[in-house]
């Protein structure tokens, strides 16, 4: 996916501007398994997801907890240390080799201040990182773990063919002899 399509997802900006942040955007990859954010951090940069799947999670004294997955076209971004520059608390796991773009956060909000457009854009790309955590949140509290394994699969099909099974159970707040048993029951 190109990084004009990704910048103009979040918010059309004025071709100027659009070259702006361009300009600043550099193109990275990194292979599978490679941890791109850490928690206990303050995380210099925010990245888009080029090609490859994502995964942001929580460390407990058991486990690891899933809470987000990311695919080509996404915002790969810690929000605490975007919006407050404190440490973030998750963890973001390249489930496959992946092709990032980079752009340094301090960059970015020094273009903030200079251009409204992208400080617009900014805007927006924290709305909808906001809207996307609140659905997350809400689906997890009020419905099932079947009906949610079915608005993963109508929403993101693809997951299941690219992700492990562990994590799509973690996500689901479920075990994995659970999830075998839902997958048994839709089929």
């Amino acid at each position: 996916m190109t990084i004009d399509i990704i910048l103009d997802n979040i918010y059309s900006l004025p071709e100027a501007s659009k070259q702006t942040l361009r300009n600043h955007i550099v193109e990275v990859s990194f292979p599978r398994g490679h941890i791109l954010l850490r928690a206990d951090r303050v995380e210099k940069s925010i990245y888009f997801i080029r090609q490859g799947i994502v995964r942001a999670y929580a460390k407990t004294v058991d486990n690891d907890i899933t809470f987000w997955f990311g695919k080509e076209g996404d915002t790969v971004i810690s929000m605490k240390s975007y919006v407050s520059n404190q440490k973030g608390y998750e963890d973001i796991e390249l489930l496959e080799s992946c092709e990032l773009y980079e752009l340094k956060t301090n960059t970015l909000q020094k273009l903030f201040d200079e251009d409204i457009h992208i400080a617009n854009w900014g805007r927006r790309l924290a709305e909808q990182e906001l809207v996307k955590t609140e659905e997350r949140l809400i689906s997890r509290q009020f419905r099932t773990a079947k009906e949610r394994y079915v608005e993963l699969l109508n929403q993101n099909p693809y997951l299941i063919q690219r992700v492990q099974l562990g994590h799509i159970a973690s996500y689901l707040g479920i075990t994995p002899v659970s999830l075998s048993r839902i997958r048994a029951e839709i089929k």
